[in-house]
């Protein structure tokens, strides 16, 4: 495995692959990698040739009192990791690398990012679209996989590589779970025994959703009103942030429930802001 930090040694790689006709894959990452992480490094590795995995801890993309000098980092598991995964470039660029000081240029979207996370964490998806971007500029990728756990980042990058023309295959990967149902994520760790047991009830709650629209009837304001009764009732320390239920590509509120709907909650569980979302099939 190949571990490179500049900008010109990454496109380099890239552009010497598609020389010899090779598909270039990609799962960008901030490391603390887990099982979830994993799971995109093989869907990515079954559609490409060379498999580049980036870590990158973006700045961009974190509020002034949220998580980034405490958010969770260990480069020599990472570097582990990705080489048991198969990974063939690591792409781990220094700050400065990838924002020269007098950066100012960001990509912005209007619509898909207003409403759920969008809503309480003003300029994430600034930063979150904006370093996509760039990674696409450097790594070059034909594919990149992106996880469901984060549903709207991944919509986002879905109408900004459709908006702006990006030559990219998106590919979105299923949540990967703990044994126990919780929703993998580098912040879990974060979670103190209690609270993790609390967390448990995110997705309970999705899956009471998914219950009542299997029995049909319900309107979606309904369904969202048994899930905070839910969490309220049976997981007090959990503060319900948002749940929304939205149609799965354009992210808009539906009344009705049924195929293509996207059932998303955020919540804060202790210090630790988590979420969680169902797909209806």
């Amino acid at each position: 495995m190949d571990i490179v930090s500049t900008v010109s040694a990454m496109q380099a790689s890239s552009r010497a692959a598609h020389k010899t006709g090779q598909r270039v894959g990609f799962v960008p990452t901030m490391g603390f990698l887990h099982e979830g992480h994993l799971s995109l490094m093989n869907i990515a590795r079954q559609h490409s040739d060379l498999l580049v995995v980036s870590i990158f801890v973006n700045p961009t993309q974190f509020g002034p009192h949220e998580d980034l000098s405490q958010y969770p980092r260990d480069l020599a598991r990472d570097k582990a990791l990705c080489e048991s995964c198969g990974v063939d470039v690591l792409f781990c660029p220094s700050e400065s690398e990838m924002y020269p000081l007098d950066s100012s240029v960001y990509v912005d979207e209007s619509r898909l990012s207003c409403g759920m996370c969008g809503a309480a964490r003003s300029g994430h998806f600034r930063g979150v679209l904006t370093v996509v971007a760039k990674l696409f500029n450097m790594v070059m990728p034909d594919v990149a996989v992106f996880g469901q756990k984060d549903a709207q980042q991944a919509a986002l990058i879905q109408r900004m590589v459709r908006d702006l023309n990006f030559p990219v295959e998106i590919r979105v990967a299923p949540i990967v779970r703990e044994p126990d149902g919780l929703a993998m994520s580098s912040r879990n760790t974060y979670l103190s025994a209690d609270e993790r047991v609390q967390a448990l009830w995110l997705n309970r709650a999705l899956q009471l959703a998914e219950s009542r629209v299997g029995e049909g009837g319900l309107q979606s304001a309904a369904i969202a009103s048994e899930m905070r009764d839910l969490l309220g009732r049976e997981a007090p320390g959990v503060i319900v942030e948002y749940i929304a239920i939205v149609d799965a590509v354009s992210l808009q509120p539906v009344d009705g429930v049924g195929s293509g709907v996207l059932v998303a909650l955020a919540a804060q569980v202790g210090k630790t802001r988590l979420i969680d979302n169902l797909l209806l099939a």
